[in-house]
């Protein structure tokens, strides 16, 4: 629907008063290609979000009798970078910077993303000092009823270097897909998809982790792998060493910058793809690369990841419930904005 401005008087006629105004032409070129539909999700929503996820962390934490040191030199570089990073927006909103509003717009959405995922992380280790038990029988024998052979794979990357720097380029990937997402987002003033994929992410999280407390794994690595290791995968064997550790409360303190994978299924590599991929479908001339980018990492999540093949089909399963619910959640609670000016 288009917008309207408000009348202004002609000079020389105070009665007569267009029905439209002539459009005006923006000091700023960045505004001039806003591909807006909505605003999204308001501050207060976000900041719930995010206050909900810190509750539910804390809480976890005080159950399962661990504590993060707020005081230790090693954890403060988060701590900080998060401050300065939300501290952007009203930093720029006083000022006349000609892209103030991509940059404010981009420090939004890495500084969710990244509380989100730093949140998570932290979550695991709880969750794993209150599990019982592990999943890696009956995981095995799903993969076994359709026909994954694990350790084919396994062998066949631990024979050739070259699937190995592939494989782990791939893997790491992980980190670079959402801040090219998100950049592109704010640069192309896509608020309302922006707030999709981070409602997204963090939905299929909070999935991820519920279903993680009730299915560990050591993983497939160290399940099934017998003898001296040839290849030492980029998610090591940190299940086998760290959850033990956790159930037995050898482990009370968590430092941020040692924070090491524990979840198997469902596997959140393959949720990332997923979520990547519909997000990547929006993103203008990115989609293909990052959509390519995210299918490599996918390759290389069962052996880099150590997962078997039934994680990544829950953890694909989980990223679609997100992206399905995220949709309807920024359909109902996203609000109006004004439709971009037209060139």
């Amino acid at each position: 629907m288009p917008s309207f401005d408000r009348a202004r008087p002609v000079p020389g006629n105070a009665l007569f008063r267009p029905l439209r105004a002539a459009p005006e032409i923006s000091a700023n070129p960045v505004s001039d290609h806003r591909l807006l539909s909505s605003t999204g999700f308001s501050t207060m929503q976000l900041w719930g979000a995010l206050g909900l996820s810190v509750a539910i962390c804390t809480l976890l934490l005080w159950k399962a009798g661990l504590r993060i040191d707020l005081l230790r030199p090693s954890n403060a570089p988060y701590f900080i970078g998060l401050a300065l990073t939300f501290a952007v927006r009203p930093a720029l909103a006083r000022t006349g910077l000609r892209w103030k509003q991509p940059l404010s717009d981009g420090a939004e959405y890495v500084g969710l993303f990244t509380a989100m995922a730093l949140l998570g992380a932290v979550s695991t280790y709880p969750l794993a000092a209150l599990s019982h038990g592990f999943a890696d029988a009956p995981l095995q024998r799903i993969d076994e009823a359709l026909r994954f052979h694990w350790l084919a794979w396994y062998e066949m990357v631990a024979a050739h270097r070259s699937l190995q720097i592939l494989g782990v380029a791939a893997y790491q990937c992980i980190y670079v897909i959402p801040a090219a997402l998100l950049a592109a987002f704010a640069i192309r003033g896509q608020r309302r998809e922006a707030h999709r994929f981070l409602a997204s992410f963090w939905l299929a999280a909070m999935i991820t982790l519920t279903l993680y407390l009730f299915m560990p794994a050591v993983g497939p690595l160290s399940y099934l792998w017998k003898g001296p290791i040839p290849y030492m995968p980029t998610s090591a064997i940190w299940q086998e060493q760290l959850i033990p550790a956790l159930r037995a409360h050898q482990m009370t303190q968590i430092n941020l910058n040692e924070l090491r994978g524990l979840v198997s299924a469902p596997s959140f590599h393959t949720a990332s793809v997923v979520l990547y991929i519909a997000a990547a479908w929006h993103s203008g001339p990115l989609r293909w690369p990052l959509i390519c980018l995210s299918l490599a990492m996918l390759v290389s999540v069962p052996v880099e990841g150590t997962h078997y093949l039934t994680d990544m089909l829950i953890g694909a399963a989980v990223a679609l419930v997100g992206v399905f619910a995220a949709s309807k959640l920024i359909d109902r609670s996203g609000t109006a904005a004004p439709v971009a000016r037209q060139e």
